[in-house]
């Protein structure tokens, strides 16, 4: 069993049910155990600032599934809440980042692992430090904690947590 870690984020539609239910259709993927799923923050947009502040969480599992079962997995949980991708960092129902698997480092062109730009990003390590504060991630030689703690408190800002 591999650990694997997502963020799942939302910013069009109810987002706090479009996450409830996602994160209950992810915990009833065959291959996944011993579920955590961090509080629930709403964050500030990054990249395209015009559109409406995400709700965000992280969740980690142990898994049997490989990276690429998991991606293709999760993208497919985002077509089932009707996510379109119109362009890069804008508005949606529902994303969902494969952000770490175990200790591995992939850099396909489908997946990169752990995610390249998780330690820019409160959205990502607020929810995380949650549930894996001690976890290293590889490509950083860093805790999840350390990572966080080295963000600008201006992105630090841009993250509350919220009653969900």
């Amino acid at each position: 069993m591999t650990l694997a870690v997502l963020s799942l984020g939302s910013n069009l539609g109810d987002s706090l049910k479009i996450l409830k239910d996602a994160v209950s259709d992810i915990k009833d993927i065959n291959g996944i155990s011993n579920f955590k799923m961090s509080p629930f923050y709403r964050t500030k947009p990054v990249g395209y600032l015009d559109q409406d502040d995400f709700i965000n969480l992280a969740c980690s599992f142990e898994t049997s599934l490989e990276p690429l079962d998991i991606l293709h997995k999760m993208q497919a949980l985002e077509q089932k809440y009707k996510r379109v991708r119109l362009f890069r960092n804008g508005p949606r129902t529902l994303d969902i980042d494969l952000i770490i698997y175990g200790d591995e480092i992939i850099n396909t062109e489908e997946l990169i692992v752990p995610h390249p730009r998780m330690h820019e990003r409160a959205f990502v390590l607020a929810p995380l430090r949650d549930i894996e504060p001690d976890l290293i991630v590889s490509t950083f030689n860093a805790s999840v904690l350390e990572l966080y703690e080295k963000l600008a408190e201006k992105e630090k800002s841009d993250v509350e947590l919220i009653n969900g």
